[in-house]
């Protein structure tokens, strides 16, 4: 996957003609509900024994695998309203200084409760980011202990992904986003559900963060909006995130969350440096708490 190059042109034209607008004014007014009108898992996004590829080509020699994953419960409309909107702001954006990017839209939610938790598309670097960030169910589901599983990106990227960039020693990104802290485990029984996956055991995060940075960089982006959960989880958010992420954290409003996904990722590719690679896979862990690390 991920053929071709984006451009404004065709961002206007599937903002407009294909999503049903008559101009860019009222796909800009529209809602979250008007954005996303998924009214279930879509089969190009479903997640069960996939394998999301990111290849270099003639066109785009040095692929950049980047794992843009939405928190789609109840509370983050407006987060996921603002990257509908901004998608070619963040292109653009990035286009001055990074070439051959190639997106992998996400979406996920709350694995003990949701139907969907998990959703995964493809890498791709043309219109086709928008077409599948379209598709996406917005769930807007969760439960009440207070984190999404926004491991699941982690988990995914780490099991579910084959990057052509990993042979020239370089690693992906992967950038979630939420309002509420970060899980303390991946519960075995419903990850194994939504993925197909033989799981032994709960997936500890502390464990599992250490296994995705040696292919990933990883960041998370805190969104503080009125309308979200973080204006009662906010420290709390920080403190979790903070402590495994340290300055791969950070707090964005919707307004400007279009520059800190750019930011973001052109930080990741400016201080790039080689790993040794390795064939690590990532399933099984006993969940612990060590360390110090407040959920």
């Amino acid at each position: 996957m991920g053929s071709g190059t984006w451009t404004s042109t065709s961002y206007v034209n599937h903002s407009t003609v294909s999503r049903g607008y008559s101009n860019m004014d009222d796909f800009y007014s529209a809602s979250a509900q008007d954005l996303y009108r998924s009214e279930q898992l879509n089969e190009v996004l479903n997640p069960k024994g996939v394998m999301r590829e990111c290849v270099d080509s003639d066109e785009h020699p040095e692929t950049i695998p980047v794992i843009l994953a939405l928190d789609v419960t109840g509370s983050m409309g407006s987060a996921a309203e603002a990257v509908a909107k901004q998608l070619n702001d963040i292109m653009t954006e990035l286009y001055k200084s990074v070439k051959d990017v190639e997106f992998c839209i996400m979406a996920i939610g709350d694995l003990s409760y949701d139907d969907a938790p998990i959703q995964m598309g493809q890498f791709e670097s043309d219109i086709r980011i928008a077409e599948q960030l379209e598709k996406v169910y917005f769930e807007r589901g969760g439960g009440g202990n207070a984190w999404e599983s926004y491991t699941a990106a982690w988990y995914m990227g780490l099991n579910h992904t084959k990057l052509d960039c990993w042979n020239r020693g370089k690693k992906g990104i992967i950038i979630t986003m939420g309002d509420e802290p970060m899980n303390p485990y991946l519960p075995m029984r419903p990850l194994a559900k939504a993925t197909g996956d033989n799981i032994q055991g709960d997936i500890d995060t502390k464990s599992l963060y250490e296994a995705v940075t040696k292919k990933f960089d990883v960041y998370h982006i805190g969104i503080d909006n009125p309308a979200t959960s973080f204006q009662f989880y906010g420290d709390r958010i920080k403190e979790s995130f903070g402590k495994l992420l340290g300055q791969n954290y950070q707090v964005s409003t919707c307004q400007n969350l279009h520059k800190t996904i750019a930011d973001m990722i052109k930080k990741s590719t400016s201080s790039a440096i080689e790993y040794v690679s390795s064939d690590i896979k990532y399933r099984n862990t006993v969940v612990s708490d060590e360390d110090g690390i407040s959920w």
